[in-house]
């Protein structure tokens, strides 16, 4: 899936629009993580042997985000930027010895950047599928689904999307979603569904607040907690589905992977992940295994 995430997401579209300012304002300048449960995860020895010569030297990690995805990544008023991801990969990287180096990016411009190796890893709840791993390795962490939101007291179906104007993020898997039922609609003799494009997640959320579309789609924690900040202006409809787990991007020949993994699955194993998930109220997507390329097992 798409999904990033937002700084405070505005109670209205007021609020969540200067939201949105903040996160243009931060392109491509470096943050440190929250420093929640993360900050108290100590050096594994073994697990950082595991780390390529060059990185371990460095002692830093540069990773691309997209902060306009709440509550997985996005920035908060101090600009500064924070989420579940943030705090979840920190604690990877302290595991490793590291300290992870947040730069701000355009969604769809993450995974290029990866493979040009402007950044060691591509961490913006990037959903793990077998595109995406014919040109990066991706190291699950997490599970969710697409999810549907409306303004409030709507009736949109998100069965019967055809000539509904509906709000998504460039470069998600969303966008692949919509684009597909919509050539299925006019397959059928119906209206098609107009696709409205945003490159960040909270313009998304906030045209429907707005009145410039009748629903947007998300991955399920971003579109559960845009709801829950909006103040009543928004309501989920439908049902969560195609859930499919998260993956931390790296390059098929960065030497990262199993680094990665086998620190997911060391906070896994020693209830960080589990403190990390709950602080952020997100336990229902935990998974108990991180993989290598999960989506196609290789």
């Amino acid at each position: 899936m798409s999904t990033r995430s937002l700084r405070v997401w505005g109670l209205l579209a007021a609020g969540a629009l200067s939201v949105t300012s903040l996160a243009a304002c931060a392109d491509n300048t470096a943050s440190e993580g929250s420093g929640a449960p993360s900050a108290a995860v100590t050096q594994d020895e073994e697990l950082a042997g595991l780390v390529p010569d060059g990185i371990a030297e460095r002692g830093t990690l540069t990773v691309g985000t997209d902060p306009t995805y709440a509550p997985n990544e996005f920035q908060d008023d101090a600009n500064k930027i924070v989420g579940f991801d943030i705090d979840l990969f920190d604690a990877v990287a302290g595991k490793l010895g590291l300290t992870a180096e947040y730069q701000a990016s355009t969604f769809d411009n993450i995974i290029p950047s990866v493979q040009s190796g402007s950044y060691d890893v591509g961490v913006s709840s990037f959903t793990d599928n077998a595109e995406r791993e014919e040109v990066v390795d991706m190291i699950t962490y997490f599970e969710a689904g697409t999810q549907w939101a409306q303004a409030a007291g709507g009736d949109v179906d998100p069965e019967s999307p055809c000539g509904l104007t509906v709000a998504v993020q460039t470069g998600t898997v969303q966008l692949e979603e919509l684009t597909a039922r919509s050539e299925e609609c006019t397959a059928a003799g119906e209206e098609a569904i107009d696709i409205l494009q945003f490159d960040d997640q909270g313009q998304a959320t906030n045209s429907v607040t707005l009145g410039q579309a009748q629903a947007v789609l998300a991955d399920s924690p971003v579109m559960a907690y845009a709801v829950q900040q909006s103040n009543g202006a928004l309501e989920l409809t439908g049902e969560v589905y195609d859930a499919a787990p998260y993956g931390y991007v790296v390059g098929k020949e960065s030497g990262l992977s199993e680094a990665l993994q086998a620190a997911v699955q060391s906070l896994i194993e020693d209830g960080t992940y589990a403190e990390i998930l709950e602080t952020w109220g997100l336990s229902d997507g935990a998974v108990s295994e991180s993989e290598i390329n999960g989506a196609s097992g290789t």
